[in-house]
């Protein structure tokens, strides 16, 4: 197999595994904050040309184009555009929603003022491809703005609790909360990047009653944990998956058995392209 078709399963895989069960759902159930979070974090103003890379529903995209910024929506995933297409904030604002691979923008050199992803970009499996496409396609003196979950955080700890029951990774792929590291960062962007904001924040969810609800929101709405349950079940260990998924939530419960809250922890790293 070539590495060309190697890579092209590879995203379709991922395309497959995003457009599994319902992360639109998921977004308006408790990720809504995360967009206008980032957003803030950026200089967005009339006029400004945003391209939020791996955007999904447009959780960032939506807010920078309500500021009056020519918003380019990218995404791997054509299900999660249309779904962001469909949302009612979106209707009359200036936003061009387009399929696109984060490791290899179909968009010139130096063609935006601002690229920014929200939750988005860290996913792409090959980091310093998508890295190199983020600084590629920002102009000089623009704007990166990144926000990604953290790997001590609670998405960190997630994945650690599904890699005992999932596949084995493709060559090259880096785990997703590495992008919440600021080494990590600097890594990827070398001298490329002027990164003057690194700040640490929280999510704080209260969308569950009971601990265990949120581990059921996972199995049914999140793309990664149902590709990684559906391994575990072939391998004939999806109730010892279940229940490490259990007690993950209860770990991670800030509140009571009977109002849980979870505090998920990411970084906004916000940088100047050199």
């Amino acid at each position: 197999m070539t590495i060309q078709t190697a890579d092209s399963e590879l995203k379709a895989r991922h395309r497959t595994m995003w457009a599994s069960g319902d992360y639109p759902h998921m977004v308006d159930t408790f990720l809504l904050p995360l967009g206008p979070r980032l957003v803030e974090a950026c200089p967005i103003e009339p006029g400004t040309r945003v391209l939020d890379v791996a955007a999904g529903t447009g959780n960032a995209s939506i807010p920078a184009a309500q500021r009056g910024a020519t918003v380019t929506a990218s995404d791997l995933t054509p299900e999660l555009l249309d779904a962001g297409q469909a949302r009612p904030e979106a209707a009359g604002l200036d936003l061009t929603w387009v399929p696109a691979d984060a490791e290899a923008l179909p968009f010139d050199d130096a063609a935006y003022d601002v690229v920014m992803s929200s939750i988005g970009v860290m996913f792409a499996p090959h980091h310093q491809a998508a890295a190199d496409e983020l600084v590629r396609v920002c102009r000089p003196g623009g704007t990166i703005g990144l926000l990604s979950w953290t790997p001590e955080g609670m998405l960190g700890a997630l994945f650690a609790t599904m890699k005992p029951f999932a596949p084995p990774p493709p060559p090259g792929a880096s785990p997703p909360p590495l992008w919440g590291s600021e080494e990590h960062l600097r890594g990827l962007f070398g001298g490329r990047v002027e990164l003057h904001t690194l700040e640490k924040q929280t999510l704080e969810i209260t969308a569950f009653t009971q601990p265990h609800d949120y581990a059921a929101h996972f199995k049914a709405y999140y793309g990664p944990t149902i590709a990684v349950r559906a391994n575990a079940e072939r391998e004939g260990r999806a109730a010892e998956f279940d229940a490490a998924l259990d007690e993950f939530c209860d770990t991670w419960n800030r509140g009571t058995t009977d109002a849980a809250r979870f505090e998920k922890e990411y970084l906004i790293a916000v940088g100047t392209r050199v």
